[in-house]
């Protein structure tokens, strides 16, 4: 018993550390400069100089994209939030919500062992399975 915990704790620490691999130095170097940051982007008119509020996007401590707002002219448009395989690092999770802040999609994430995507699971606000998207990678020579 004590060396099957031994081994899954092993194992458990070789996946975390072959997942932070998976990353680019580039990727890696981003999300050290996302680090609790908000990004707002700003709209404004050519013609009456009105300036209103497009996008904001937030990143939790990690560098990791936690939501992302759309406005239009009248306000709130969408909003999305993403929640993290801690092990991977890999969305599993996201949750879209209305312009009244209310759910109306949540998809779910499997991922391939090389950090592609391997299936979307599309279910309605209620948590019913609705859809199921596979991802297909095809090398053309």
């Amino acid at each position: 018993m004590k060396r099957t915990n031994i081994l899954f704790c092993l194992l458990l620490f070789v996946m975390g550390a072959s997942a932070q691999s998976l990353l680019s130095p580039e990727e890696l170097a981003k999300r050290e400069k996302r680090k609790n940051l908000t990004v707002k982007e700003w709209n404004t008119d050519s013609g009456t100089k009105t300036r209103w509020l497009d996008h904001v996007n937030v990143y939790d401590a990690k560098g990791r994209k936690i939501e992302e707002i759309e406005y239009a002219t009248y306000g709130q448009r969408e909003r999305v939030t993403f929640e993290y395989d801690d092990a991977t690092g890999k969305v599993v999770k996201e949750v879209v919500y209305n312009d009244r802040n209310r759910p109306v999609r949540i998809r779910k994430y499997e991922w391939n062992a090389d950090g592609t995507k391997a299936k979307q699971y599309n279910y309605l606000p209620n948590g019913k399975l609705y859809s199921v998207k596979v991802f297909e990678y095809l090398f053309n020579d």
